[in-house]
């Protein structure tokens, strides 16, 4: 790859990486369907507004807007949520570990849907390695039996899930609309999804006005973890391979964790630092970069 694009590949990981930093210290006085709902209206103002100075327009309601739906449900909403709530319950280091887990859940979902994308023996065993990990990082909690710490392990973990799920479908009914309206959309209908349920169960406007901090962790995830790393993607795909774009998904999870340790004082125990390298190498070993074969993988668009 070129110095360039280089650059612009950790600008983007550092930008997105710091979503979990931002939903750790935001849902400590936020519940998490406000603070999901607050995320991606603003985000969906943002972009809306980015793709008007284009000149592009929302297609009219039809079919397309049933498919921006699932993908919104998948890649959004459920993902945002599962991750703010888990968030209360571990450390924004170790949800950047297992969100990393993403590429290892969306391999295995892959092999029962797309007939060109199945398990080959070395990519089994990234995902028997990378899953060793997973199992690293929550075997502490089985000791003292399930607790709020491995229900906040699944939810992140179910998070990594819904981002495979919505991966594999954008490749298999994929809207014909460009890529900054699609995302446009989905965030417009991430709203509509979650903007009732905050209103009518959190009932926010109930609650103590949250602090400058908090207010501005929510609009630093819309704003930098959202909406410019999503117009930064979009860019870069036009002149970068896929493959090199997937070299974020080694970074985030690394800045992730190193955010949580200096900002936040966190202090990951040995098994999250082994299990997070384990993951780590699976990745690897699936994409093919610990490969002798030099194998290949084209990561799905994630959107932390």
């Amino acid at each position: 790859m070129k110095s360039k694009t280089w650059l612009w590949i950790i600008l983007l990981a550092l930008l997105w990486a710091p979503a979990f930093l931002f939903m750790k210290v935001a849902v400590q006085e936020i519940p998490p369907f406000t603070l999901v709902a607050g995320r991606v209206l603003l985000a969906a103002v943002v972009l809306t507004v980015v793709m008007w100075l284009q000149k592009r327009r929302f297609p009219r309601f039809g079919a397309v807007w049933g498919r921006f739906a699932v993908l919104a449900l998948f890649l959004n909403v459920l993902p945002y949520i599962l991750i703010s709530w888990g968030e209360q319950y571990v450390d924004s280091g170790l949800a950047a570990i297992l969100i990393g887990t993403d590429p290892l859940f969306t391999m295995v979902i892959a092999h029962f849907f797309i007939v060109d994308d199945r398990l080959t023996p070395t990519k089994i065993l990234g995902v028997v390695v990378g899953f060793g990990g997973l199992g690293l990082l929550a075997a502490p909690q089985f000791m003292d039996g399930i607790s709020a710490t491995f229900g906040g392990i699944t939810a992140v973990s179910l998070a990594a899930i819904s981002y495979g799920v919505g991966g594999i479908y954008a490749k298999m009914h994929q809207p014909k609309t460009k890529s900054l309206v699609t995302t446009s959309a989905q965030l417009w209908v991430s709203t509509l999804f979650l903007l009732p349920v905050s209103l009518l169960w959190e009932r926010p406007f109930t609650l103590p006005m949250p602090s400058i901090t908090a207010i501005t962790a929510v609009v630093s995830l819309a704003i930098l973890s959202t909406a410019l790393t999503h117009v930064i993607y979009l860019w870069l795909l036009r002149s970068t391979k896929v493959t090199q774009l997937a070299m974020i998904a080694y970074l985030v999870p690394v800045i992730g964790l190193i955010l949580g340790i200096v900002v936040l004082g966190e202090r990951p125990g040995w098994h999250a630092y082994l299990g997070g390298a384990l993951i780590l190498v699976g990745v690897m070993i699936i994409n093919g970069r610990l490969s002798f074969k030099g194998q290949r993988r084209l990561i799905a668009q994630r959107q932390y």
